[in-house]
């Protein structure tokens, strides 16, 4: 039996007490790669905010990584979010580092304390995503392409179970995304769980997976051709 990520049963989501998405039956699988799409405004980031705590689960049961979402305390998101990589569709690198020490900061905050530990692990992601000959570049001078790279990066430091990708090609021009969405499908195969917000329906149908629709406060598996 695959081993459940992430389970949602009868939830519903709120954001200032009006209903964002209601009656959510979802279960996510290890290995697997979902897409929710959906209009602006349609309830993406607000589904993808309460995977990882930034906003409370108050209806349903929801359990994600081993973490129960409807019990988690503030004290836990930290850790919660260590077992889940977080890619945005604004890169939020530190600009006053260099991207070595991007990642660097990362590990040093989430407990690591061995230098060459530390390193090899940098190096290694780095090298997962093509851009450990950048290391030693600041964030402005790389491409907008070059810096969701990085991110990605970051998001498997410490080796998550499940990777959330909130509209991670959102910035880029058709080209990059592509090339981005090259490198999630293939950390993909290499077994990491991911779940990616998007409205870009060309990757969708260049890269077709499991797509589930935020639409009129619900949320639903559609067929790829009918996206």
């Amino acid at each position: 039996m695959s081993e459940s990520v992430l389970s949602l049963k009868n939830v519903t989501i709120y954001q200032s007490h009006k209903v964002i998405l209601s009656k959510i039956n979802l279960e996510v699988t290890k290995g697997e790669f979902l897409y929710i799409i959906g209009k602006t405004g349609a309830g993406k980031s607000s589904f993808m905010k309460t995977l990882y705590g930034d906003l409370p689960l108050t209806e349903g049961e929801g359990n994600i990584v081993g973490y129960d979402l409807k019990t988690l305390l503030e004290r836990d998101i930290p850790f919660l979010r260590r077992k889940i990589g977080i890619v945005f569709q604004d890169f939020q690198l530190l600009p006053d580092r260099n991207i070595n020490e991007n990642l660097l900061f990362v590990l040093k905050a989430t407990g690591w304390k061995n230098a060459k530990d530390m390193q090899d692990k940098i190096d290694n992601v780095l090298n997962s995503v093509g851009m450990q000959s950048f290391a030693n570049k600041m964030p402005h001078q790389l491409s907008g392409g070059e810096q969701q790279r990085v991110a990605i990066a970051r998001a498997l430091l410490n080796d998550p179970e499940l990777i959330l990708a909130d509209e991670p090609t959102g910035n880029l021009d058709p080209q990059t995304s592509v090339e981005v969405m090259a490198v999630l499908k293939k950390i993909n195969e290499q077994g990491k769980t991911i779940i990616m917000s998007t409205h870009d329906y060309a990757l969708i149908m260049k890269f077709p997976t499991k797509t589930l629709k935020c639409e009129d406060s619900t949320i639903f598996e559609v067929v790829q051709k009918t996206v």
